[in-house]
């Protein structure tokens, strides 16, 4: 299923709903917290995790970076 194809209304109180084909996909459960960010002209919600299940996420990533000459 396409998520590009779900479209929610917003409410009188600026409440959506997110769809049940988003929802399975996500780690979520009813009263968790979800961070609300605007960015480049959207709104994107960011499942909140507890520290402990944020340990190693980064591992393995690579950290070289193209750096500009005044950076070095």
């Amino acid at each position: 299923m396409e998520e590009s194809l779900n479209v929610v209304t917003v409410s009188s109180k600026y409440q959506v709903v997110i769809p049940a084909s988003v929802r399975e996909r996500l780690p979520l459960r009813p009263g968790q917290k979800v961070r609300v960010l605007y960015y480049d002209g959207r709104v994107e919600l960011v499942p909140v995790r507890p520290m402990r299940q944020m340990r190693g996420f980064v591992r393995g990533i690579d950290t070289r970076v193209t750096r500009e000459r005044d950076r070095l």
